[in-house]
């Protein structure tokens, strides 16, 4: 594989992939550039603003609401945990419990806890609890299947 980088003045990002043949390699690859696209409309107060999935820490849901965490803030976003597991499949994000979606491109470290429980302490020292029925996904994840 070659890769060529160039920068053009007044034009968008475009990613080109050229293929001899599409192999898995080749699918995996179109698929991690098409999830750079997937963006999340929130709410800050009574502004609606963009966040783009790899500023997304994790999503929760909170006494029925939807809340999306980057680094440093918080938002109210309008959806479901269904429709968010649907939007976000075949990307890095992972369901740790019922009421949380973790990105783990943002997870620095995994600790044992009690009660066969995991710990995710993300690259903002933020901890989220791992529970018992989601630990193959994250596992999964650290296999890199």
């Amino acid at each position: 594989m070659r890769i060529i980088t160039r920068q053009v003045e007044d034009q968008p990002l475009t990613v080109i992939i050229e293929y001899p043949e599409l192999n898995k390699s080749a699918s995996d690859l179109i698929q991690k550039v098409n999830n750079l696209n997937i963006r999340f409309s929130a709410f800050d107060e009574d502004k609606q603003i963009r966040i783009d999935l790899s500023d997304v820490y994790y999503i929760e849901n909170v006494e029925r609401k939807m809340f999306i965490y980057t680094e440093r803030d918080v938002y109210r976003f309008n959806s479901t945990m269904s429709e968010v597991e649907g939007m976000i499949a075949d990307t890095n994000m992972v369901r740790i419990s019922r009421t949380c979606i973790m990105n783990t491109d943002h997870l620095k470290e995994i600790r044992q806890v009690k009660n066969s429980h995991l710990e995710a302490v993300m690259d903002n020292d933020e901890m989220l609890i791992v529970s018992r029925k989601y630990l193959k996904d994250i596992k999964r994840v650290f296999k890199g299947e």
